[in-house]
């Protein structure tokens, strides 16, 4: 069954600005800017003055949708939030080392853009991973083998996450035994810590 009209909207917090042009979303605020396309869902984005608080709005509107369409209005509001929050607050991933005899060695190049690990397992052979854009990763002061990765995109951070761990994979043995790797351990914002 189709509805004719399914709309959502979401607040638009002071200090950030937001661009709609087509379905492509341009976010800016105080760490940076941040763009989103949304040409695959078939819903129509707008920006509007609430009448009574005078505060902007994003206005989402899915015109004779599916089910799959309706819920597609909040996944592409959760997405727009994302940004908001990225390029107010940043984002930030703590990665732990996990390991059982061999001491996971890692070592920051590249000025924080890329890692190498070394003697994972024991092996000789050095892992490289490069962060994706706009993510740097730093060795934690406080803590003992931690990794901090800082961004403002909430996918390119994760990501990166996911391919130092994917670079962290125990081969030919049985993984329930053998628990090494680099893990998250926690996801954050930036400023909340400070």
């Amino acid at each position: 069954m189709k509805t004719i009209l399914s709309s959502d909207t979401m607040d638009i917090p002071d200090g950030v600005k937001i661009k709609v042009k087509a379905k492509l979303i341009e976010v800016e605020g105080p760490r940076g800017k941040l763009t989103r396309d949304f040409k695959h869902l078939n819903l129509d984005f707008q920006l509007i003055t609430d009448e009574e608080t005078g505060k902007r709005k994003l206005k989402v509107d899915a015109w004779f949708g599916s089910r799959k369409t309706t819920a597609a209005i909040r996944t592409a509001l959760s997405h727009v939030s994302n940004l908001i929050k990225g390029v107010t607050l940043g984002y930030r991933y703590k990665m732990r080392f996990v390991y059982a005899h061999f001491p996971i060695n890692a070592s920051i190049t590249n000025s924080g853009k890329a890692l190498e690990i070394r003697n994972f397992l024991g092996e000789k052979r050095v892992r490289k991973v490069d962060m994706l854009e706009g993510v740097s990763v730093v060795r934690s002061e406080k803590v003992k083998d931690e990794l901090i990765l800082d961004g403002n995109d909430i996918e390119l951070v994760s990501r990166s996450c996911a391919l130092i761990n994917q670079k962290c994979h125990v081969k030919n043995k049985d993984i329930r035994k053998f628990l090494d790797g680099i893990y998250v351990s926690e996801k954050g914002v930036i400023a909340g810590e400070e």
